[in-house]
């Protein structure tokens, strides 16, 4: 059985990885897609350690830049996608790389 260092220290491992898939995102798209999937299936067992704000962060960062990336896309034709999608990306990577470094300093997120 599991200790609840262990599980704690394997989270941590998770969530390195998870910040890693969505910094690759910027290349590929697809990342993002397996890091909220692994969000979403850990998230549960994050719940009640300082873990379980990394989760939301990471949530709320793909599901709000997924629909910035969206309105950026609705109206490139228009110019103002162009403005969009590069705050969004601006954004995005501030989020990854915010959420990575308390991450690695042992800091939850602030809500």
């Amino acid at each position: 059985m599991e200790s609840a260092d262990e599980k704690l220290a394997s989270l941590k491992t998770l969530t390195h990885v998870t910040y890693a898939l969505y910094a690759l995102s910027l290349f590929s798209g697809v990342t993002a897609i397996v890091a909220i999937v692994l969000d979403y299936i850990k998230r549960d067992d994050a719940r009640g350690t300082w873990l379980d704000s990394h989760f939301s962060w990471q949530i709320r960062t793909f599901w709000w830049g997924l629909l910035w990336v969206v309105l950026g896309w609705a109206t490139i034709l228009i110019v103002v996608g162009w403005v969009i999608l590069g705050v969004a990306f601006v954004w995005f990577v501030y989020r990854i790389a915010k959420g990575w470094l308390n991450l690695n300093d042992g800091k939850p997120m602030a809500a």
